[in-house]
C-alpha cells in the first residue's frame, strides 16, 4: 500500500486484548434477482471470507478486529460503518486513497446454482500492506488467535507478503493461527496455492479445509511442486498435517458434516438438518462456530458442535453473514418445526 493510505477509525481506542484478529478483503456485494444481462433491481450489502467469520464471532460474543483495507470511497465506508455496527473493531483498518473497493456481484441462475463476479483487481484489499499488519499487533495486547484464509494471499504480492508478516508476528507473540485453506480457483491456480500455503503449514494450529483442499497444503514429492492428489498420497492427508505440527485439522464435508482430527483421534459430527436456502456463507459460519467454541475451551466434539450449528444457520438464511446467530440463538435448531417463541 501506499503513503496514501490512512487509518480507519483511529479516533476509537482499543481497549485491551482481542479474542481474535483477522485480515483480508471486504467488497461490497451486489446480489440480483436473475440474469444480470436482464437488469432489475440488486441488494446491496458487503461481503468478505474474514470479515463474515468477524462478525460471526462478535454475534457469539467475542471480541474480534480486521485489519483489512478499504478504498477511500462510499464504498469503503459502507464496509466500515456495516463491521463497525456488527461490534467489529476496525481501528486497525486503513483506506487506501489510491485504489477502490472491491466488488463481487452474485448471479441466481438456478435454485441451487449461483455465480460469483469479481471485481477485484488493484483493488485497495489487494494491496493491503505488512505495516497494517504490525500496526494491529502493535496496538494493545496480542489476540488469542490470528485467522487467515487462503484468499488474501491470492489478491496479490502486498496482500501475500502481509499475511506472511501477520504468521511471523503470531509466532513471536505467541498467537494461535487458524487457517482456512478457502481455495479460490477465479483468484489462482492450485499450484499458485499450494507453493504458498505448504510454507504456512509450520505456522498453522488450526487447519480447515474442504476434504479436496487439503493437499494443497501437504509439501509435495521430492519438491517437484506438483499439486498431490487423494489417488497420489502414501497416508491420509490429516494424518501427514498432523505430523508437520498443525494441532487440528477440521474437514468441513458440507450436508455430511464436518470431521476433526487431533493427536488424540478422528471425530465426526453429521451436519444440522435445516432447509436450505443459500449455502453462500457457509463455511466462513462454521469457522465462526469453531473458533467461538475453542475460545470457549469447549472439547473438540464441543467445537465441532457448535462449528455444525452456526454453519446451519447460514444456509437457512440469505447472505454472507446476514443470518449469524447470537450465542442466546443457539438452540433454536432444537425447536420444531411450526415453533414461535413468545
Amino acid at each position: 500500500m501506499t503513503g496514501a493510505a490512512s487509518v480507519a477509525g483511529s479516533d476509537v481506542a482499543a481497549a485491551g486484548a482481542h479474542d481474535v484478529l483477522t485480515l483480508g478483503e471486504t467488497m461490497v456485494a451486489l446480489r440480483g434477482s436473475g440474469p444480470l444481462k436482464l437488469g432489475g433491481t440488486l441488494d446491496v450489502s458487503v461481503a468478505g471470507a474474514e470479515s463474515n467469520v468477524a462478525i460471526g464471532l462478535s454475534r457469539l460474543g467475542h471480541t474480534v478486529r480486521w485489519a483489512g483495507a478499504v478504498g477511500a470511497d462510499e464504498a469503503g465506508e459502507l464496509v466500515l460503518r456495516t463491521l463497525r455496527a456488527e461490534g467489529v473493531d476496525v481501528t486497525a483498518a486503513t483506506r487506501d486513497a489510491d485504489a477502490p473497493t472491491g466488488l463481487i456481484l452474485f448471479e441466481p441462475r438456478l435454485p441451487e446454482v449461483t455465480r460469483v463476479h469479481y471485481y477485484r483487481a488493484g483493488s485497495a484489499g489487494s494491496r493491503l500492506a505488512p505495516e497494517a499488519v504490525e500496526a494491529a499487533f502493535a496496538t494493545g495486547p496480542a489476540p488469542r488467535v490470528l485467522h487467515l484464509t487462503g484468499i488474501t494471499p491470492a489478491l496479490g504480492p502486498s496482500a501475500a507478503r502481509a499475511c506472511r508478516r501477520a504468521l511471523h508476528l503470531a509466532r513471536e507473540h505467541g498467537t494461535q493461527v487458524c487457517l482456512d485453506v478457502n481455495f479460490r480457483s477465479r483468484l489462482w491456480s492450485p499450484k499458485d496455492a499450494a507453493a504458498e500455503l505448504r510454507a504456512w503449514i509450520p505456522y498453522v494450529d488450526v487447519l480447515i479445509a474442504s476434504d479436496d483442499e487439503l493437499p494443497l497444503c501437504l509439501p509435495s514429492r521430492a519438491g517437484s511442486g506438483d499439486v498431490l492428489t487423494e489417488k497420489t498420497l502414501d497416508v491420509p492427508p490429516e494424518k501427514t498435517l498432523l505430523d508437520l505440527g498443525v494441532r487440528e485439522v477440521v474437514v468441513k464435508l458440507g450436508a455430511d458434516g464436518a470431521t476433526a482430527h487431533t493427536a488424540e483421534g478422528t471425530l465426526r459430527s453429521p451436519a444440522r438438518e435445516v432447509r436450505a436456502v443459500d449455502a453462500v456463507g457457509a463455511g466462513d459460519a462454521f469457522v465462526a462456530g469453531y473458533l467461538s467454541a475453542l475460545l470457549d475451551g469447549a472439547d473438540p466434539a464441543g467445537r465441532l458442535d457448535r462449528a455444525v450449528t452456526t454453519g446451519a444457520f447460514a444456509v437457512a438464511s440469505h447472505g454472507d453473514w446476514e443470518g449469524a446467530p447470537t450465542r442466546a440463538e443457539l438452540g433454536l435448531l432444537g425447536a420444531g418445526p411450526g415453533t414461535v417463541v413468545r
